[in-house]
């Protein structure tokens, strides 16, 4: 596990600013999909920048730079200007007010490369790069969109980001912060985004074709929510998913050939929900549910037109008992995860979004581990001004439940696992990790 790194950072912020769009943009109410309703979870992001060099004299422009092309990006994304609130059907949408972002200039008391390897910062840390709206009660108190860019003494900078996931999925979330980066360098926007969203209504009458146990409440024998959480990261190499990826495909217990292929994900995903299984001590007779998201955009009939602003994601599932997951090889939850990747077709990705319309349910955590990927996100790409980032990623884990894929390693084929844990499952979940 890679070490966690406490840094005493103190943060001096400014005043917050809103950033309104810098035209007169669209006003009234925006249309939020059923699969953005499902995942109105705050996500924060962080884009260290180093010290200019002698090509561009210095960053003290950086917080006028990136502010003013904010401006300039919200004209094209103008409902992140906007205000959540709920419609008279209790679902969230977007008050196009176009009060614009909010902004804020910090000052931090040391050089960037200080900090490290933001992955292995601790939350509280981290959290100090990124603006927290003070006093709020509930998620319609948040802006949609929030950022501060803190300047250290060297010279670098950070961008923090704060969104609402429930306003974009990872995929156009990076097409919106790369348009922003390619706007302060004073590039046209080369790809607009397509703002619709009604494409992805519910039929009328709903018609639910599939069983959608994402959204079953599992009896959960187990309860974690007394325990306190330590967080890790951990690195497999290309080396060592090569090597599960050989145990996963011909792993039947006989040293038969059970699988033809498997993806990086899909072995590494099996594995690690075994693992934290295993780690967490899950009674016997217990089910365990696995979910994780699958991109709709090409699976919908036809594919969802490029530049889709907004989630098009569903999660599917795998559900099976402790003790058949652990007991059975590896091969057998490689199978279930590539069983579950199948059903996504249109037909289930209009149906989960009619699940919804019909029950209002969201999908339930208990006895779950719920992986999300940022393997094939593009943060490593984003530039102001200054070049790429030497280091982005996420601030911390939105649940308990939820495990983290980064990619890793100069030519991205490796795996940064985020994971939360108490500390006597961490201990264990190590362990087992390190048997491969």
């Amino acid at each position: 596990m890679e070490e966690s790194n406490v840094l005493e950072l103190s943060v001096e912020l400014g005043h917050p600013t809103l950033v309104p769009p810098a035209k007169e943009t669209k006003r009234g109410l925006y249309f939020l999909s059923n699969l953005d309703q499902n995942i109105a979870v705050i996500v924060r992001t962080v884009y260290c920048f180093t010290a200019a060099d002698d090509r561009n004299s210095n960053n003290k422009n950086a917080c006028k730079t990136i502010k003013e092309s904010l401006q300039h990006i919200l004209v094209h994304y103008y409902p992140l200007a906007g205000r959540l609130k709920l419609s008279s059907d209790r679902k969230l949408i977007v008050d196009c007010t176009g009060e614009g972002a909010v902004f804020v200039e910090a000052e931090a008391n040391c050089a960037i490369r200080q900090l490290g390897d933001t992955l292995k910062l601790d939350h509280s840390t981290l959290c100090k790069l990124v603006y927290d709206i003070p006093g709020v009660d509930n998620i319609l108190q948040i802006p949609p969109l929030v950022a501060q860019v803190t300047k250290f003494k060297c010279g670098g900078f950070v961008l923090g980001v704060c969104v609402n996931h429930c306003m974009f999925d990872g995929v156009s979330a990076m097409e919106f912060v790369n348009a922003w980066g390619a706007t302060a360098r004073g590039l046209p926007l080369t790809e607009p985004p397509f703002l619709d969203r009604t494409i992805l209504n519910a039929r009328c009458p709903p018609k639910i074709e599939y069983d959608h146990r994402e959204f079953f409440d599992i009896q959960d024998l187990l309860s974690l929510d007394k325990d306190e959480l330590v967080y890790g990261s951990f690195v497999f190499d290309q080396e060592k998913i090569e090597k599960l990826k050989k145990i996963g495909m011909n792993d039947d217990g006989n040293n038969g050939v059970v699988l033809k292929k498997c993806t990086s994900f899909e072995v590494l995903s099996a594995f690690v929900w075994r693992a934290r299984t295993k780690a967490l001590n899950f009674p016997h007779d217990q089910e365990t549910k696995l979910l994780f998201a699958v991109d709709g955009r090409k699976k919908f009939d036809p594919p969802l037109p490029k530049g889709y602003f907004g989630n098009a994601i569903v999660l599917t599932n795998c559900i099976c008992k402790a003790g058949e997951l652990l007991e059975k090889p590896l091969s057998h939850g490689v199978r279930l995860v590539q069983e579950s990747i199948k059903t996504v077709n249109d037909g289930y990705m209009r149906s989960a979004i009619d699940y919804f319309e019909a029950t209002r349910a969201r999908p339930s955590l208990n006895s779950t581990l719920l992986i999300t990927t940022w393997c094939q996100l593009s943060f490593n790409t984003t530039d102001f001004g200054w070049g790429e980032p030497f280091l982005s990623g996420p601030v911390g884990l939105p649940e308990k439940e939820v495990i983290l894929f980064l990619s890793n390693g100069k030519d991205r084929k490796g795996v940064t696992v985020l994971v939360g844990l108490p500390v006597s499952a961490m201990n264990k979940f190590q362990e087992l990790l390190q048997e491969v």
